[in-house]
């Protein structure tokens, strides 16, 4: 008796969403590791005058420079001292850094200590850099920079609500985009499991457990209207409507 044939995975775009489903339910796979040595190779500081000056000024703070991109120019800073340097990045007229366009977080896995990114843009030189600053896991302290641009406020939040980096010294340090009592983690480090760290039935209580006055403001409370509520018939009710083809339109 021969042994019955076994399903292999269909091939073309049913089978490929099943692939795609069951990596779901594997979770998350871990990063590449870092490599010992930095990837890129180190860059021409007389490339960009910026650069050229951090280095003469702040030698002993600038750990590393690279390009990336062809010529996006990055310099990487010693985290103690990036308010100090990043204050004279934007007061000297000479670069006058006046525009923070970004702040954001960066996480490679595996243990590699988290980034902190600031893309910076001066208007009077039409030049741009991107700032980056190493943080270990163990360690996930910096300096605010809301007292040099205030476009940091709302932009640092993000960084801390997903990746549970701290600020000091920011005026308003909360959540920004997941709910105050949030209590699963940060959702875009590596180590957030593709489903949250609760089950499905814990997260469900929770939601339900959940006061409204998280999500309206005194004035909307106050106007004082009945929540609205959609009710679905009981289809094993004896006077249930037809449904289906055949029922009338």
């Amino acid at each position: 008796m021969s042994e019955p044939e076994r399903n292999e995975p269909e091939d073309g775009p049913q089978g490929e969403a099943s692939a795609g489903l069951d990596a779901l339910d594997e979770g998350p796979r871990p990063s590449d590791p870092e490599p010992d040595e930095p990837g890129l190779p180190e860059a021409d500081p007389d490339a960009h005058p910026t650069v050229r000056a951090l280095l003469d000024t702040f030698e002993d703070a600038v750990v590393r420079h690279e390009t990336v991109s062809g010529d996006q120019h990055v310099v990487y800073l010693d985290p103690e001292r990036n308010r100090e340097i990043l204050r004279w990045l934007h007061d000297e007229p000479e670069h006058a850094y006046k525009l923070l366009v970004d702040v954001t977080g960066v996480d490679l896995g595996d243990g590699a200590p988290l980034q902190v990114v600031y893309q910076l843009f001066s208007l009077d030189h039409a030049r741009a850099l991107r700032v980056k600053c190493l943080l270990p896991l163990d360690a996930l302290e910096i300096d605010s920079v809301v007292p040099i641009w205030a476009a940091a406020d709302w932009l640092e939040r993000e960084v801390y609500d997903l990746f549970g980096i701290t600020f000091r010294d920011h005026p308003d340090l909360r959540r920004i985009l997941m709910p105050q009592d949030y209590a699963e983690g940060h959702p875009l480090r590596k180590d957030f499991p593709l489903r949250g760290r609760f089950s499905r039935a814990e997260q469900t209580r929770r939601a339900l457990a959940q006061d409204v006055d998280r999500f309206y403001m005194p004035s909307e409370r106050a106007i004082g209207r009945e929540p609205q509520e959609v009710h679905f018939p009981d289809p094993n009710a004896p006077d249930a409507p037809e449904s289906g083809p055949g029922a009338d339109a």
